[in-house]
């Protein structure tokens, strides 16, 4: 019988399904559930066990894990009237790995410590290479117990791993990480977009620039998709705008203005005319090309 903590996972995406493939090669047994039942089967061919019901899910493992799209999915799985918050055995630990408000990140929090349950909000940076890898950079906030508790786990899926405070801290390093990347991602695709129309061999501008002072995860990662045209999400455009929504809004009650982000929100949000907002954010390309050719 193993002495490793039973582990519950709840959403099932291109992030999610690699991450339990991973705990499972490291020997936890995995209970999953996800909406669409034919999203677990990447899952279930390495070795997890479906489980019908979210709140059967939370009563039997000893951690329980959601990565799902939104922050309203985040309430309704944890917080809803058939979630997983009213089931979990006090002593038990809720991980989050969702990219969601760090407000309902201390409202979670607040209803965990009433049923004795810890909790801890760890959104992950790397996309699909690093959740496919083990190498995905973690992001917590939280209780120190509950990152303590957490943390064995999460070095089978992150090799950068952060604890930075009070529930809610992770969730804001989250948001310092997507304003960093919105406005590198506009550069990084205008960059390409000036090779291809100089008539360059953007391919080898990347090998090149890339190992400069201009070279970054997404020109090295994301702008080789591109010169193949390969749209593929390994991060939605859908999620990106809802994460630079939730950031604009945080900014907002600061006071700030935050311009670059603000400018990329635009142009991502064209995405949704086109019917894009499904494909990766290097798909960025394709609305600036459709701008510069009006």
């Amino acid at each position: 019988m193993s002495l490793k903590p039973k582990i519950g996972w709840i959403g099932l995406g291109v992030m999610g399904s690699p991450m339990v493939c991973i705990l499972r090669k490291a020997g936890y047994d995995m209970f999953v559930h996800t909406r669409t039942q034919k999203k677990a089967d990447q899952a279930l061919e390495a070795g997890a066990q479906w489980v019908e019901e979210i709140q059967d899910l939370a009563n039997r493992v000893d951690i329980l894990c959601t990565m799902v799209g939104y922050p309203e999915d985040v309430e309704s799985v944890v917080l809803g009237e058939k979630g997983a918050l009213a089931s979990m055995k006090k002593g038990s630990l809720l991980i989050d790995f969702t990219t969601s408000s760090p407000g309902l990140a201390e409202q979670i929090a607040h209803k965990a410590l009433e049923k004795e349950v810890l909790s801890l909000d760890a959104p992950v940076s790397g996309g699909d290479i690093g959740a496919k890898g083990g190498t995905l950079a973690i992001m917590c906030g939280g209780d120190v117990q509950a990152f303590t508790k957490a943390e064995p786990i999460l070095q089978n899926l992150g090799d950068k791993i952060n604890y930075f405070g009070d529930a809610g801290s992770g969730q804001r390093v989250k948001m310092s990480n997507q304003i960093l990347i919105a406005s590198t991602m506009v550069g990084m695709v205008e960059s390409m977009l000036y090779a291809e129309r100089a008539g360059l061999n953007v391919s080898e501008v990347i090998e090149l620039i890339g190992k400069g002072a201009a070279g970054c995860w997404s020109i090295n990662n994301l702008g080789p998709r591109i010169v193949k045209e390969d749209w593929a999400p390994g991060f939605y455009i859908k999620h990106f705008l809802k994460d630079m929504g939730i950031a604009l809004t945080d900014s907002k009650r600061m006071g700030l203005k935050l311009q670059g982000l603000a400018l990329a929100h635009r142009f991502y949000s064209m995405a949704n005319s086109h019917d894009w907002e499904n494909d990766g954010t290097q798909a960025l390309m394709k609305i600036l090309r459709e701008i510069n050719a009006s």
